[in-house]
């Protein structure tokens, strides 16, 4: 990701947090949702500048849809609302952290999150252990 020169959408986006966020060539920084009293990691999502602005003055998220280009307030449609709790940024400020109190499902399949339907095959290693062969999910 490289520093855009900014948004390519009007924002009034706080120009203090604009300047820490590093956005890919679109103008977009990766979201994670994550249930904020599980630490569940429910979606990810992208936002502009604007985006992140919503998401911090309204309490819902709000996304930008790379495929139909347009905002979209997670529920608004499905019902399956995303309540904001806490919202980051990480060190290197191009990827934000949004804790929230997810009502329903988070992916779009209906499940409750994005990451559940197909694990992958991993070796897994306890801090000092050797690796052992993959496990099955």
């Amino acid at each position: 990701m490289t520093s855009a020169p900014g948004p390519a959408r009007p924002t009034d986006l706080d120009p203090a947090i604009a300047a820490r966020l590093k956005r890919d060539a679109d103008g977009l920084v990766p979201a994670v949702a994550q249930q904020y009293d599980t630490g569940e990691v429910l979606m990810v999502g992208w936002m502009d500048d604007e985006a992140l602005h919503r998401t911090l003055t309204t309490g819902r998220c709000t996304y930008w849809s790379r495929s139909r280009q347009e905002y979209w307030v997670k529920g608004d449609t499905s019902g399956h609302q995303q309540w904001v709790r806490s919202v980051a940024l990480d060190c290197d400020g191009d990827t934000v952290l949004v804790k929230v109190d997810q009502v329903g499902a988070a992916c779009h399949t209906g499940d409750r999150t994005c990451f559940d339907a197909a694990p992958l095959r991993a070796v897994v290693v306890g801090v000092g252990e050797r690796p052992q062969a993959p496990v099955a999910p």
